[in-house]
């Protein structure tokens, strides 16, 4: 049985504690780099991918409980290809179907949200089969990681009250909680629990 979303932020948090210092490390790194190559006109296009999926690398080590180690964000680089066409490809389905309507580009979005996670798990499929893969799995279950996502906005605003400050904190709960969610749904739908105890 699928972990109700209040599980998986208490899970987020409890992973977090004592740990938040890289995690906040991680993601101020993800979104100075991020940041920079946009001086480049392709630089977020090329840099995107290897650091998306090095992002997801960290925080589902730290999910797992496997040491993560803020050199992990570097580790999407090793996987350049594949990461690189999924970032490109994925933002550009999910702007073609965000010029029909808003709502179907929210609905693709969450399709392939689990795509890099994926890609994590298994360095060896090309991008199209961690797209594919992404939107099996999240048959179902767009509506709950909407959800959780939204039970984030009480958070956001109370950030934007601190000038954006609150973000440092906010951005690594949210990332965990989201790696949270993939392994829980991951260990349903293979049938195991590995990890999420």
């Amino acid at each position: 049985m699928l972990k109700e979303n209040h599980e998986i932020r208490a899970l987020a948090r409890s992973r977090l504690r004592g740990a938040w210092l890289p995690a906040v490390g991680v993601v101020v790194i993800y979104a100075v780099i991020l940041g920079a190559s946009g001086v480049a006109v392709l630089g977020p296009f090329i840099l995107g991918g290897p650091l998306a999926l090095g992002l997801a690398t960290y925080f589902l080590n730290s999910v797992r409980g496997q040491n993560a180690k803020i050199e992990d964000l570097f580790q999407g680089f090793k996987n350049f290809g594949s990461s690189c066409i999924l970032f490109i490809l994925q933002s550009l389905f999910v702007a073609l179907w965000s010029l029909l309507l808003v709502i179907p580009g929210i609905v693709k979005t969450f399709s392939y949200s689990m795509s890099f996670y994926i890609l994590r798990d298994n360095p060896e499929i090309g991008w199209q089969e961690a797209i594919t893969r992404s939107r099996k799995m999240m048959d179902g279950h767009k509506g709950k990681l909407f959800c959780l996502y939204l039970s984030f906005i009480g958070w956001a605003l109370l950030c934007v009250l601190s000038f954006g400050i609150g973000y440092l904190w906010l951005l690594p709960y949210m990332e965990t909680s989201v790696a949270a969610f993939y392994e829980d749904l991951k260990n349903n739908q293979e049938g195991g629990n590995k990890f999420l105890t």
